[in-house]
């Protein structure tokens, strides 16, 4: 079948750019350069000359310092904003995630030598010349174009009749109609210019205010390390769970079911030559069969409970603080309903620091936060018990903080002597 020929759109497109909200959007972005720089240069100029002029004071200078690092970082994330709002242009946060139990002194003067805070402040400084450069171009195209192309209708009310261009006078006559063909020309490019400097202040925004290259290589190689670590955790836990079932199945059910077969063969034995004494040794063999099915019982529990298999972690983790010998306070709120291998991870974490709390703690009570925020499911368990839990001593939370790393979780613990415990996890629970 033939197609109808596409009609060159070149010529209205120039048109259309002239009403497109993109176009707009960019102007007013420049305008706003020009604002924005003029305040931000008088404040942060200002505030970095005080804190030179004080440097000889140890005293005074750090805290100025301090704090016209964190008027810049505000304007950085106002202007990543602003980027987005105007241009659509998303500029990740240069910031990392503090290392989980780093100290706020020493997360503030990491963060005050960062590279990234040096580069909002290189953005601060040479955000007013560039927005003079880009006002004054974007302001002489729009504004020179205006007044030409509308000339052949004005020329009449100048003295003369004549309108001056610098060196050069146009009166009446094809002057005036070919200085108002520049301005059609001029105009029809102005979006462009407006468009165009926009994007030369994307670049430097994004080089200034975001993550360069070399950070995002490195923060890539981190996380592959991270990834390989969690990785090993993950196959080291399974092959100790493993291990575990094995031992609470050859330990537990196998030597009482091993126990029930003898007792049971000792009765067939006697059934005829003592019937008492094989009555007494099938009650007993009953009861050993019961013991073994209550242990079977909870080793299925323990690798996924029933509760949590039907009514998900809504339902087991009520049920799970209700058998604690503790008072628990809980709160699940859900959207949606993670994975399995996420609820059974959550369910584990919540169980295990229930149970160390009861074991260790010596709280008078605890509370359960269970908490959906987006893709990330977020645990919070405390207890106002003695503290002192600490993941490094290799207790049974380095188990828990390697279970959250291995599927690109965090948990995190905060447990001073004297108390209380604060355990932090989050797991990603996107469905």
């Amino acid at each position: 079948m033939n197609s109808r020929p596409e009609v060159p759109r070149r010529p209205f497109r120039a048109l259309r750019a002239l009403v497109e909200a993109r176009t707009w959007l960019a102007t007013i972005h420049t305008v706003l350069d020009l604002v924005l720089g003029f305040v931000v240069f008088l404040v942060v100029a200002t505030a970095l000359i005080v804190v030179v002029s004080v440097a000889c004071t140890i005293v005074l200078a750090p805290p100025m310092l301090w704090v016209t690092l964190v008027l810049v970082r505000g304007v950085g994330r106002f202007e990543r904003l602003r980027f987005a709002a105007l241009l659509d242009v998303r500029i990740p946060d240069p910031y990392l995630s503090p290392p989980p139990g780093e100290g706020w002194f020493r997360r503030q003067w990491r963060w005050m030598w960062s590279a990234a805070t040096w580069k909002e402040v290189l953005y601060t400084l040479i955000l007013l010349p560039l927005a003079l450069v880009g006002m004054t171009l974007v302001l002489v195209v729009w504004s020179g174009s205006l007044a030409m192309l509308t000339l052949p209708a004005t020329i009449h009310l100048m003295p003369g009749a004549v309108a001056q261009f610098g060196l050069f006078e146009v009166g009446t006559g094809w002057q005036v109609w070919f200085v108002g063909l520049i301005g059609l020309v001029g105009l029809l490019a102005a979006p462009w210019v407006s468009r165009g400097w926009a994007t030369v202040d994307t670049v430097m925004g994004s080089g200034l205010l975001g993550r360069s290259a070399t950070e995002e290589i490195t923060e890539l190689e981190d996380r592959v390390d991270t990834l390989v670590v969690s990785r090993s955790h993950a196959i080291e836990i399974a092959e100790a769970e493993r291990r575990r079932i094995e031992r609470d199945l050859h330990d537990g059910a196998q030597q009482r079911l091993v126990a029930l077969a003898m007792d049971l063969g000792m009765a067939r034995e006697k059934m005829d030559s003592d019937p008492e004494g094989a009555k007494a040794l099938v009650i007993e063999a009953h009861q050993e069969a019961k013991r073994a099915i209550v242990e079977l019982r909870d080793l299925a529990r323990g690798i996924h409970p029933v509760a949590l298999g039907d009514r998900g972690l809504s339902g087991a983790i009520p049920a799970l603080a209700g058998r604690c010998p503790l008072p628990v306070e809980v709160s699940v709120e859900l959207a949606d309903r993670p994975t399995p291998s996420i609820e059974g991870m959550a369910y584990f974490i919540v169980s295990e620091c229930l149970a160390n709390a009861v074991k260790y703690s010596q709280a008078s009570r605890a509370s359960v936060r269970v908490l959906q925020a987006g893709d990330r499911l977020q645990i919070e368990i405390t207890d106002d018990g003695v503290g002192g839990a600490q993941p490094a001593n290799g207790s049974g939370l380095r188990g828990l903080a390697d279970r959250a790393t291995s599927v690109d979780g965090v948990f995190e613990v905060w447990s001073p002597l004297g108390g209380p415990t604060v355990i932090r996890a989050e797991l990603p629970c996107a469905s």
